[in-house]
């Protein structure tokens, strides 16, 4: 019987849900703690165990059960797993997550995308148009 390991000063808080941050952001952590908890543990019984682990500490930062189910709902539908995760099934899945990270990814073209970085702030919606009028303005000399 395996056991996860967490180091001594683990503390099972997460971005509450109460907290200002956008939705996306509180969608992603019930996700991805999920899919860590299926490719930490090598057994079926582990993952139960830390599956649980996680749903309350998730209940305990104010997530409801209904957005922590249609979460992890999403894990198994998005990796097309009809039937319920169990013993018989679970190695398989658990493997396909393991080397999915490993295959080749896409080459890409850096020169004609622009990843601009910010803290989140309550007028983004405007922030499109300001970026293309200062893009314009410094950038968009004529020929």
């Amino acid at each position: 019987f395996t056991k996860v390991y967490h180091k001594p000063s683990y503390e099972p808080y997460f971005l509450p849900f109460t907290s200002v941050h956008p939705v996306h952001m509180k969608i992603n952590i019930p996700y991805t703690m999920l899919i860590r908890a299926i490719k930490y543990c090598s057994t079926f019984e582990t993952y139960v165990k830390e599956r649980e682990k996680l749903r309350m500490a998730l209940l305990l930062n104010k997530y409801p059960g209904e957005f922590i189910e249609k979460q992890f709902s999403r894990v198994f539908q998005k990796h097309n797993l009809i039937e319920p995760l169990s013993t018989s099934n679970y190695i398989t899945l658990r493997e396909k997550l393991i080397y999915l990270g490993t295959n080749e990814k896409m080459p890409f073209d850096y020169r004609s995308t622009m990843f601009i970085h910010f803290t989140y702030c309550l007028n983004m919606k405007t922030l499109p148009a300001k970026f293309h009028a200062l893009w314009n303005k410094y950038f968009n000399c004529p020929n």
